[in-house]
């Protein structure tokens, strides 16, 4: 029997809502795209532009009182905006995991790294005798690369270096061998060398496994080095997704050029790099029309007065802009 062609994780015009005194605002606003099988996909974009909102949304944790109002999730088969709290919480751990921002944050710091571990497994395997959940843990610790593991599952994590937090976190999330991880700035305070070894230690286990990964990260270069996909979000909402190649080679959306104009080059001899005027604004302070207006050196009256769909401009690579084909991507990255 052949492995299936379809895509493991559908996302499907996906609102995310929240109730205020002035009405429902949106935090991620009608967002689709799709997770191939074995793959991962990056979705960048500056802070505040939705991505973690995106995937609390995708595992059912959004925060009261926020709300997902339209849309669906489908992994697989399954939709997982029509499951019970109950039927949630079976999907989390064996379907898919997640690592968060801030692993000092994220573990509880009153339990060994040991017995939060074993935790998640025994949320999925409530038959396991805790000698073969020990013994699981500690395996799972090892394959992460850390260190004398026997030892390290009886320590706290104030006890583990930011490095080794980060790779706890990541064998939590992969003890029940999900079938997507979403990775949520996975090396955010990383120092350089460490972050290194975790895009390395998630890109082996990835293959290991055979597990599908939503990275999330504004730090373009981390995408460019995993990613097989690329969407990219401003303002709650995809601007613009296609293949790696399609985003770094030919960007079309002019958010995606800005940000990409933002890297240096090591090929290049520029006395000063691009930025982007402005900030994100706030799901309740949108301007009318196409969101990135207001930032955009390329915009024009008719960009004012509606906030354009996603377009296929070539088979596989769409984007938001009324403009697009950008003519002015060459010069305005040089």
């Amino acid at each position: 029997m052949g492995v299936s062609n379809a895509p493991l994780l559908r996302v499907e015009g996906l609102r995310t809502l929240f109730s205020t005194s002035a009405g429902d605002i949106a935090a991620v606003d009608g967002v689709s795209l799709e997770v191939p099988r074995g793959k991962t996909l990056g979705i960048v974009g500056e802070s505040g532009c939705g991505k973690s909102m995106l995937s609390l949304s995708i595992m059912g944790l959004v925060p009261r009182p926020g709300r997902v109002g339209a849309g669906r999730v489908l992994l697989e088969d399954i939709n997982l905006t029509g499951l019970t709290p109950a039927g949630m919480r079976a999907v989390r751990g064996a379907g898919i995991a997640m690592i968060f921002q801030e692993p000092m944050t994220s573990l509880n710091p009153v339990h060994t790294v040991g017995d939060q571990i074993v935790e998640a497994m025994r949320a999925h395997d409530a038959g396991a005798s805790e000698a073969e959940l020990r013994k699981r843990a500690i395996d799972a610790l090892r394959r992460v690369r850390i260190p004398s593991p026997e030892r390290r599952f009886g320590e706290y994590p104030h006890q583990l270096s930011g490095g080794m937090r980060q790779r706890v976190m990541i064998a939590m999330a992969l003890a029940c061998r999900p079938r997507l991880l979403i990775a949520d700035e996975p090396t955010t305070a990383l120092d350089v060398t460490v972050q290194a070894q975790i895009l390395d230690l998630l890109r082996d286990l990835q293959a290991e496994t055979g597990m599908s990964v939503i990275l999330i990260t504004h730090d373009l270069g981390v995408v460019a080095e995993m990613a097989d996909e690329v969407a990219v979000m401003y303002a709650g909402r995809v601007v613009e997704r296609g293949t790696a190649r399609d985003i770094f080679e030919d960007p079309q959306h002019p958010y995606t050029i800005g940000l990409l104009g933002s890297i240096p080059r090591i090929e290049e001899d520029r006395e000063r790099l691009l930025s982007i005027d402005g900030s994100v604004p706030p799901p309740f302070a949108l301007p009318q029309g196409c969101r990135f207006h207001p930032r955009c050196p390329f915009a024009i009256r008719a960009c004012t007065e509606k906030d354009p769909p996603l377009r296929e401009l070539s088979p596989g690579h769409q984007a938001a802009c009324i403009r697009a084909p950008v003519e002015a991507v060459v010069e305005c990255l040089v």
